[in-house]
């Protein structure tokens, strides 16, 4: 155990929402089990990897008003990294997190180290997400969501929730995620919660302290491009046209031309595309969803906003 979690580890635990006494820090499986097992009602999960902000507020919000208790994961999942990827540069900010869960009255956090969720090394058997699993984020990080689906399913196990909040900022991750709940019949509500964004139009994200001010303002073309279509689909335009207007200002944002070295940060498209609500094909009318996938420096970028054609 870290000595950052260890100093955590014996926290005293609270036996109720609006109940006096301190916020409940575990990181073995045996005392998430017996912490678990003494929650009457209503319990909700919210699936952190840490460096929380105020999107993962709004996550916290929304499971407190409908449940009677929330537990709170925080695990830096390696199975969802790749060998090029940012795992050991993550922020790992577990004081500033646990504050966070104090001020939304959160029952309990589980912060488990990588030998408790795998004692015998990374598993053999994963979550196969599917054909689903295999485009935009899957086609750019290859892997990625058997190792996020693997270790959702490992903390719905232990968590036992009825209620599980994911953001919308990870969209593509939610819909898997409740196809994964659907197909494997686990008796779990998953919720989506909408989009935290900076006044700017910035998406939160942990990996937005990893950008200098020249590649934030770089990173803006990203939630342009989204309004850019979003306009366009509520003009008429149709998929196409809202597409091509999302295209124009996300290259309208970028310095140079598109797919060319520029002077200062650039952001460089990875996909931009728009699909129906569930990521199947666009409608010709009706709702629809933009999604686009973004480097800016050495740092990628998501984000993604709901259109109506």
């Amino acid at each position: 155990m870290s000595a950052e979690r260890a100093a955590h580890a014996g926290e005293p635990g609270r036996t109720g929402a609006g109940e006096p006494g301190g916020l409940a820090v575990v990181t073995t499986k045996s005392d998430l089990a017996a912490r678990r097992d003494a929650m009457p009602g209503t319990v909700a999960v919210v699936m952190t990897m840490g460096a929380l902000h105020d999107g993962h507020a709004a996550l916290l919000a929304a499971a407190r008003r409908r449940a009677d208790h929330v537990i709170v994961t925080i695990f830096v999942n390696p199975l969802q990294f790749g060998p090029t990827e940012d795992f050991d540069r993550y922020p790992r900010t577990l004081d500033a997190d646990l504050a966070v869960c104090r001020q939304h009255d959160v029952d309990l956090v589980f912060a488990p180290e990588r030998a408790e969720m795998y004692p015998h090394g990374e598993p053999a058997v994963r979550v196969n997400p599917g054909p689903l699993g295999e485009v935009l984020e899957g086609a750019s990080r290859p892997g990625f969501f058997h190792g996020v689906l693997t270790v959702v399913l490992k903390l719905l196990h232990l968590t036992r929730p009825h209620l599980a909040f994911f953001g919308e900022k990870d969209y593509q991750q939610m819909i898997l995620v409740r196809q994964m709940v659907a197909d494997l019949d686990l008796p779990v509500e998953v919720v989506g919660v909408p989009i935290v964004r900076e006044p700017d139009g910035l998406a939160l994200s942990s990996r937005n302290r990893y950008l200098s001010a020249e590649e934030r303002a770089a990173a803006l073309s990203l939630s342009a491009a989204l309004r850019a279509g979003a306009a366009a689909a509520e003009r008429g335009l149709g998929a196409d046209g809202a597409l091509a207007a999302a295209r124009a200002a996300f290259s309208a944002g970028t310095p140079g031309e598109p797919g060319q070295p520029a002077e200062g940060a650039v952001a460089k498209l990875d996909y931009l595309v728009l699909t129906g609500p569930d990521l199947g094909p666009p409608p010709t009318h009706g709702p629809g969803r933009l999604l686009v996938a973004a480097w800016v420096g050495a740092t990628r970028l998501i984000d993604n906003a709901p259109v109506r054609l």
